[in-house]
């Protein structure tokens, strides 16, 4: 009995300790949070100074901006939490940041300063989502 409660204690502190590539996945996740909660004021800013040509579309812009920070957020703490169904979430995420940056690469008014950061944090975290410590992480179900 006292070396499976010795067990039991040594397994329970493995799961304590987050493998450093989820930490890395984790602070990425947290400044792209920032980064889309940047963006949401610097939305709520333009809408207070600027006459949109479309009030209605510049609220929707806004709440969506908002909302997508806050999945973000949510999505993060609940990754280093271990929680299995996160990486769908990020996987989502990444491509959406991804495309997001290639638009801003192209037509009249391009912005390579925006878009090339958007891509390469996005890869980043795609690679740091696959490897073997990150998916052992957040292997775990909620029923376990």
């Amino acid at each position: 009995m006292n070396e499976l409660d010795g067990h039991n204690s040594h397994h329970s502190e493995e799961r304590g300790r987050k493998p450093a590539t989820l930490v890395a996945v984790g602070i990425l996740l947290f400044v792209e949070c920032l980064l889309v909660a940047g963006a949401a004021v610097y939305l709520l800013v333009e809408l207070l100074i600027d006459t949109p040509q479309s009030f209605a579309s510049a609220v929707a812009i806004l709440v969506l901006t908002a909302l997508a920070a806050v999945g973000v957020a949510v999505v993060t703490v609940k990754l280093l939490a271990g929680e299995a169904w996160t990486r769908g979430a990020v996987v989502v995420w990444q491509v959406l940041q991804a495309s997001i940056g290639f638009g801003s690469l192209q037509g009249l008014y391009a912005r390579p300063d925006v878009g090339w950061p958007l891509i390469l944090l996005a890869v980043a975290v795609l690679v740091l989502m696959f490897t073997k410590p990150v998916l052992a992480a957040t292997a775990r179900r909620e029923h376990e």
